[in-house]
Order: structure tokens, then sequence, then C-alpha cells
């Protein structure tokens, strides 16, 4: 039976659920870059993100090719790139609306500290 497309997006976005593969996918979108360069931008342990780049890998969202002795990573599409994009959009709006919101209970906090004194 196959997989409902609900749960597929999910699963596809549990995929994405690590910081070192958001942060990897970020770095990717400039163009592929080797391994040596990711850690380097990343700074965690080279286990750790030869762990999250398998998945990524193992996910189809990233390719590796081997030149020489160097394994180089890029975005299999242009379509993670736009996500990471539409993301950081949507992040941007809801921290906005935060900040509304957190300058509003500033005003009525000022307000109510006129009305007590």
């Amino acid at each position: 039976m196959p997989v409902p497309l609900y749960q597929a997006k999910a699963e596809f976005f549990r995929m994405l659920g690590h910081p070192v593969r958001i942060r990897v996918l970020e770095l990717l979108q400039d163009g592929p870059m080797p391994v040596r360069d990711l850690l380097a931008s990343i700074e965690v342990e080279r286990s750790n993100l030869s762990q999250q780049l398998a998945v990524l890998r193992r996910s189809g969202i990233v390719t590796a090719t081997r030149e020489a002795d160097t394994v180089v990573y890029a975005l299999a599409g242009t379509d993670v790139a736009d996500l990471m994009r539409a993301a950081r959009r949507i992040l941007t709006e809801l921290l906005a609306d935060q900040q509304d919101l957190l300058v509003e209970l500033r005003e009525a906090d000022a307000a109510e500290d006129k009305v007590v004194a």
C-alpha cells in the first residue's frame, strides 16, 4: 500500500528537522562545497557532519561527487533552495508579528504603570 501524501510530507519535514542538515542546505544554496569547507563553516565533529550528510544524500536532497580525494556536495535541485528561502520568509513574518505583539504588550504595561502611579 502506498504511503499517503501527508505522511510522505511529514517524513520529508522530519528529515529536515536537524540544525546541521538545515545549515548544510543553506550553505549549499551558494553552490557545491567540499566536505572540508562544510566542516569549517558548521563547526561540528566530522562524524556528526558525515551522519547528517548521509541522511540528506539518502533522501535525494543532495548529491555527492568525488573529485580526487575530496567529496563535494551539492543541492540535487533548485527546489531545495526555494524551500529554504520560503522558510526564511515565513520565519521573518512570524517574528515580525511577534515583534508587533511585544510592542503592544510593552505599550499596555506602560499605560498600566501610568494608571497605577
